[in-house]
């Protein structure tokens, strides 16, 4: 039976900023931007989360929760120095190191290089060396497979290691919340509860045919979920599946003509990543997120692949046909390419991060 870890540093951002800045320990912190420019929070420390600021809320959100929070401005050039760090210690262990995220991976250590037959020492050992190397913590799940290796390691943090065992996957299941399932939104975890389904172990009792309703075409995958199975093999170099780039505005875009120009641009620097890859896409999507939070998607796609910044710029700014833009404000405008006409080399973007399909 496989061994594999998942492990995930705590509150990464904000804890690399309070390891290099003594004065912020013990304080609630914020990494992101300013919150009279629509900042966004990327990372906040324990202390802030006791407020209950979560990366990814507005900013200024996060200073009426906690109005005696600090923020700081990231330094992602020092993030990932210290993940690579993080990541040569993971590599030193074994070469199935399938990373999502600068402050995440799963890892494979039914072999390794420690010849530890237990999974929950190669991930004691891990831990005291990110701690010696970085002046960091992590925490850690230990299970047979991703799924269960992912909802262990955020099960006692910070500075966790969660073992779910062989003899163990059935009592953990019991315990687990439908929307314990990192993926699992809001609104669909909400549609399971309407028809009763509160914890994970809830699905077993349903058909196929009523979950596919609440789910769609996720309804077998939820299944395996719920017996505890999950056959993902632990990636190294997980090729790229995307390539986008997005820009939230200080002040609200009215102008059609604004909206182009900006849509022109991010497009083509999508065309420019994907050049520089070597690299081409048959679709192009934009995002369009207006005034009051509402979020639409627009993708079209082509028989044939392009990379050319000219091509992918105007597919862009023709979906804008499809949007209200020009005629409701917009705070937040991307412009994405996916369906690659190879899917290796892209050791830069971790695809969904392992996200389950919800």
């Amino acid at each position: 039976m496989r061994k594999i870890l998942h492990i995930d540093m705590d509150a990464f951002y904000a804890s690399v900023e309070q390891r290099d800045n003594p004065s912020l320990r013990g304080k609630p912190v914020a990494v992101g931007g300013d919150p009279a420019a629509r900042g966004v929070v990327a990372a906040a420390s324990y202390e802030a989360r006791k407020f209950g600021v979560r990366s990814a809320i507005p900013m200024s959100r996060a200073v009426r929760l906690c109005p005696s929070l600090v923020i700081v401005r990231p330094d992602f050039q020092k993030y990932r120095g210290v993940s690579q760090q993080v990541f040569a210690i993971f590599k030193e262990v074994t070469p199935l190191v399938e990373g999502l995220s600068l402050d995440e991976a799963y890892l494979d250590v039914t072999e390794n290089s420690f010849n530890e037959p237990l999974g929950v020492n190669v991930a004691r050992r891990i831990k005291d060396r990110i701690k010696e190397v970085t002046g960091l913590t992590a925490s850690a799940g230990v299970a047979p497979n991703k799924f269960l290796a992912k909802i262990a390691s955020g099960w006692r943090k910070p500075d966790g290691l969660t073992v779910v065992a062989p003899e163990r996957i059935e009592s953990f299941l019991q315990e687990l919340p439908v929307d314990a399932l990192w993926g699992v939104g809001p609104v669909t975890a909400a549609r399971l509860r309407e028809r009763g389904i509160d914890k994970l172990v809830d699905v077993r009792a349903r058909t196929v045919d009523e979950l596919t309703e609440i789910v769609g075409m996720h309804a077998d995958w939820l299944i395996e979920l719920a017996h505890g199975r999950d056959d993902r093999a632990v990636e190294p170099n997980r090729p790229a599946k995307s390539a986008g780039s997005e820009e939230t505005y200080a002040t609200d875009i009215e102008s059609l003509e604004e909206v182009k120009r900006e849509i022109d641009q991010l497009a083509r620097g999508v065309a420019e990543w994907l050049e520089q890859k070597s690299i081409k896409a048959r679709t192009v999507t934009i995002k369009v997120r207006y005034s009051d939070f509402t979020t639409i998607t627009r993708s079209q796609s082509s028989p044939e692949y392009s990379n050319d910044a000219g091509n992918i710029a105007m597919r862009a700014i023709k979906l804008l046909d499809k949007t209200e833009a020009g005629q409701r404000p917009i705070r937040l405008l991307g412009v994405s390419a996916h369906n690659f006409d190879r899917d290796r080399e892209g050791e830069e973007d971790n695809d969904n991060g392992g996200r389950l399909p919800f």
